[in-house]
């Protein structure tokens, strides 16, 4: 995944001080503390998602059946507004074990309302590169109380979060404003995000257009305005904005995201189980947008494993555009590169180059569902790899996942406290919100 988009066979990459310092055939290893042979395997840039919310995989399993309305206000909401400190901890826990287990290295994240410490506590433990924020929500009339905030409270408690945590541990944790979506945000909310993101150099991180009915509601809300069209007007568009789905987008709202150089993330698992619909992802390439990928919430898509992200972003949208437009590399371009512009991040990670960082993900495509040998090794990565076929994961050069095995979390005790959390949620949550 170099500029080239080059297929290196029996190479080599050499990592020091936790950048990548040469990559290709016949490196001398001279007073290299560490050989790690993956012969026969592939090595992969870190898999990124654009998109996610690890304060919702505690619910995975337990919100299915509803579109997305009605699953925010019915089950999500109230969900998320019986977390404390402990069971967010818990749910990013399981999370990040997921992530790297199945091959990711870095996410776009956007938390609840409350206790977004735990969240990048859980990654800094774990190694994990995250870009989040605490979900802001000023607005809404079927928003529980124990999500509501006022606009004042919201900005000072982001503001706050990012003093404590942006570009901490050498920068893996970084901090994203993330106004949740335009029915809970008023508009003065979205002005003064936009104005504070450019003044502090921060990302934004938000849903648009993800559902039909959205759409319509969003249009009473804002005198007849799209969603991007309307988060254009207050300033929120450009290369620091990503925007989660995209389904249900005017022409109008194509050219804004193609002109802006806004960046797009598909969720196909998610826009699939919530009955979303199909984002027009090959029409955006075409026109130069940004798209990257992500699984958004294990309670809309239930697995958090990008390699499903990646299969079903290659097949989903033939049907309508061809069997040609969604090739191989350019799904995993967008697993990769487009991922890390999603996070602001291309300088760093999404490519195996001199002086990026080493996030780099080893797979091993020699089991039966991948075999015989291929002729094209993107082909199984993209149609038949899954998280099981994950050797190893560096991120920043330093070993979190070794031989199948997590280093930095302990799998049985993620899951068991995990077990233990949502048992204690389900006990104390509160009654689904009304709708109005």
């Amino acid at each position: 995944m170099n500029r080239e988009r080059e297929v290196l066979v029996e190479a080599d990459v050499l990592v020091q001080d936790g950048r990548i310092a040469k990559v290709g055939r016949g490196i001398k290893p001279r007073g290299t503390r560490r050989v790690v042979d993956v012969t026969g395997k592939v090595v992969l840039p870190g898999l990124i998602h654009g998109h996610l919310h690890a304060c919702q995989t505690l619910f995975r399993g337990r919100a299915d059946g509803l579109e997305l309305l009605d699953w925010l206000r019915e089950r999500i909401w109230p969900f998320e507004a019986s977390h404390d400190a402990a069971s967010m901890r818990a749910s990013a826990d399981l999370t990040f074990a997921e992530l790297i287990r199945s091959g990711s290295t870095a996410a776009l994240d956007m938390g609840s309302v409350y206790h977004y410490d735990a969240v990048f506590e859980s990654a800094r433990d774990a190694g994990f590169r995250l870009v989040g924020g605490k979900a802001m929500m000023d607005a809404g009339a079927s928003v529980p109380a124990g999500l509501r905030e006022s606009t004042e409270d919201s900005l000072r408690e982001s503001l706050a979060l990012k003093d404590r945590w942006h570009g901490t541990h050498d920068g893996r944790l970084r901090y994203a404003f993330a106004p949740r979506f335009v029915l809970s945000c008023t508009p003065e909310l979205l002005r003064e995000v936009a104005r504070l993101a450019k003044e502090h150099g921060l990302r934004i991180h938000t849903h648009a257009s993800e559902n039909a009915k959205e759409t319509d509601a969003v249009r009473a809300y804002t005198g007849g305005e799209d969603n991007v069209a309307f988060f254009h007007t207050v300033g929120m568009s450009g290369p620091h904005v990503t925007m989660a789905h995209c389904v249900w987008l005017s022409q109008e709202e194509q050219d804004i995201l193609r002109d802006t150089r806004t960046v797009v993330c598909h969720c196909p698992g998610s826009n699939l189980k919530l009955a979303s619909g199909y984002a027009k992802v090959p029409e955006l390439l075409d026109a130069g947008v940004t798209v990257a990928l992500g699984a958004d919430g294990a309670p809309c898509n239930n697995t958090l494993d990008i390699f499903n992200e990646m299969r079903l972003a290659a097949v989903m949208h033939n049907p309508r555009v061809g069997p040609c437009a969604m090739t191989p590399m350019r799904v995993l371009e967008m697993a990769t590169l487009h991922g890390a512009r999603a996070l602001g991040l291309e300088d760093e990670v999404g490519s195996l180059e001199p002086g990026k960082r080493a996030d780099i993900t080893v797979v091993d495509i020699s089991g039966l569902h991948a075999g015989p040998t291929p002729e094209d090794v993107l082909v199984p990565l993209v149609h038949s790899a899954r998280a099981s076929d994950v050797a190893h994961v560096f991120i920043d050069g330093q070993p979190v996942l070794r031989d199948g095995v997590l280093t930095t979390l302990d799998a049985a005790s993620v899951l068991a406290n995990a077990n233990a959390n949502v048992e204690r949620i389900l006990k104390r949550r509160p009654k689904k919100a009304r709708t109005g």
